[in-house]
C-alpha cells in the first residue's frame, strides 16, 4: 500500500517532468548526440544483422538497442526527423550515437555531422 507521503511525492514528481528526465537519461529510452551517415561505400555488404546495407532504406548503426528497434531522431538544428530502423552497429568514431542510412540523413538534413535527439519508439 502506497502511503500519502508516498504518493505526494510520485505526484510532485511527474507534475515537475523529473521522472520525463530520467527516463530521457536512459540510453534505451532516449539519447542525444552527434549523427552520421554512411552510404555508397557500403551497399550491398552484409550488416551486423545479416542483411544486405541499402544506402537508400531508411536504417541506422546503433552500439547497443536491439536489432530492430525502431528509433525516431530528429535534427536538432532544423527540427526535421525521421523513424529509422536498427540493423547494424556502429558507429565506431568517438562521440557518436547514431549512423544513418544516406536516406536517413538526407530526410532530415544531414550532409556530415549534425547533433541529434534519439526517442525509442
Amino acid at each position: 500500500m502506497v502511503s500519502k507521503a508516498k504518493l505526494a511525492l510520485i505526484c510532485l514528481t511527474a507534475a515537475c517532468g523529473i521522472g520525463a528526465t530520467l527516463q530521457a537519461s536512459t540510453p534505451a529510452s532516449a539519447q542525444s548526440g552527434a549523427a552520421s551517415w554512411y552510404g555508397p561505400g557500403f551497399q550491398g555488404r552484409r550488416t551486423a544483422n545479416g542483411e544486405r546495407f541499402n544506402t537508400h532504406a531508411f536504417t541506422a548503426a546503433h552500439r547497443s538497442l536491439p536489432f530492430g528497434s525502431r528509433v525516431r531522431v530528429t535534427n536538432t538544428a532544423n527540427g526535421r526527423s525521421v523513424v529509422v530502423r536498427i540493423n547494424d552497429r556502429g558507429p565506431y568514431v568517438g562521440g557518436r550515437v547514431i549512423d544513418l542510412s544516406q536516406a536517413s540523413a538526407r530526410a532530415i538534413g544531414i550532409h556530415g555531422v549534425s547533433r541529434v535527439r534519439l526517442s525509442r519508439l
